[in-house]
């Protein structure tokens, strides 16, 4: 085949694929986003992720229905749980148990949202207590195919020396990573894009929220949940984002949506991305 008829049909493949066209099938859903539709109906609410096609979902709460049935409802779905969440004091005391649970699901990744501490009060004994127990567990997990992924909520960007105390736990990540919380980044005053780029092998697994223009901003790691809205209708830069996060090779970006309008706006976010 000549050069030309190569370089045509390069050109015809770019025009018809794309190059940094994002699917429904490269995006997931974390399932934190349908907790008032599972209290209702489970099944119902995993076969609306089917019909969204999406396939891909961070979980690992079965809304008071027995694991392997809803595992079941997970496979009559085409739905894969490639990550699921953990809680801060069971990666600390029992993370056998963490594993355990992870490869029932055949998940690859395992993430925590929240490091527990009093009130508002967080600083960096707080830190260096997560800094600790993340490791030790990141380590286990790792040892058995694992990949741990805290998840910041805004208070681990507060002043420490010359940076923050977020800057601390990356510099003394050694078994765990990040997940990126673009609505809660952005919440804390931090620029996403940026954090990204300061950091680009540490963060691995992304959630995709936007916020509501005008929100006030603080690093309390609570909002309303009523000011997240479709992605790309609010202030947080989603498509510089998700460009970069493409960049970065970050595999796996799950769509959060915690308002009670998550039915009527995932469809759009998910639009939205196809756009990009």
């Amino acid at each position: 085949m000549k050069k030309s008829q190569l370089l045509w049909l390069f050109l015809i493949a770019i025009v018809f694929f794309g190059t940094t066209n994002v699917t429904a099938q490269e995006v997931g859903l974390q399932l934190y986003s349908l907790r008032n539709q599972f209290k209702e109906d489970i099944p119902s609410t995993l076969k609306l992720i089917n019909d969204w096609g999406i396939t891909i979902l961070e979980g690992g709460d079965t809304y008071g229905m027995p694991e392997e049935e809803f595992k079941g409802l997970l496979a009559k779905n085409d739905l894969k749980m490639v990550s699921i969440g953990a809680g801060f004091d069971v990666l600390d005391k029992t993370p056998e148990k963490v594993v355990e649970q992870a490869k029932s699901y055949s998940a690859t990744y395992v993430m925590c949202a929240w490091i527990p501490h009093d009130g508002n009060n967080f600083g960096i004994e707080d830190t260096k207590k997560a800094v600790e127990v993340f490791n030790r567990a990141g380590k286990l997990l790792r040892e058995n195919g694992l990949k741990l992924a805290y998840h910041a909520h805004g208070f681990e960007f507060r002043p420490y020396k010359n940076g923050t105390l977020f800057d601390y736990m990356a510099e003394n990540a050694k078994y765990f990573d990040f997940e990126m919380d673009v609505y809660w980044v952005h919440h804390a005053g931090v620029d996403p894009l940026k954090l990204l780029k300061k950091y680009p092998s540490k963060f691995i697994l992304m959630h995709l929220k936007d916020m509501e223009k005008g929100t006030p901003k603080d690093d309390t790691g609570h909002a309303d949940v009523e000011t997240n809205v479709t992605l790309g209708t609010g202030e947080v830069d989603i498509a510089g984002v998700v460009a970069e996060a493409k960049k970065l090779g970050i595999k796996y970006m799950f769509i959060e949506d915690e308002c009670s309008r998550v039915v009527e706006q995932v469809p759009k976010s998910l639009r939205y991305l196809e756009g990009l």
